[in-house]
């Protein structure tokens, strides 16, 4: 499955919109969904000139959603372990 496929997968097409960046149903990260699609072919200008795309997840628990990609939660990087070049 790619994520950057130009026409969305079927199961796109029940995808209901999350508010919160999370599975509605069960409230599981996008990082624990099984399918992902990025729909980028259509970007939503946002008031402050930036775009934000619609992302798709379908979730293990069988439920498909999408929230706006401006609505992702930061990433926490400060408990990542250094990686060194040896």
């Amino acid at each position: 499955m790619d994520a950057f496929a130009p026409t969305p997968p079927e199961w796109t097409n029940k995808a209901i919109h999350a508010y919160q960046f999370c599975c509605p149903n069960c409230n599981s990260s996008s990082r624990e969904a099984i399918e992902v699609w990025m729909n980028r072919r259509s970007p939503v200008m946002t008031e402050d000139h930036r775009r934000k795309w619609q992302e798709f997840y379908n979730c293990h628990c069988g439920c498909a959603w999408w929230a706006w990609s401006s609505d992702r939660p930061p990433i926490d990087l400060s408990n990542q372990r250094d990686v060194k070049p040896t």
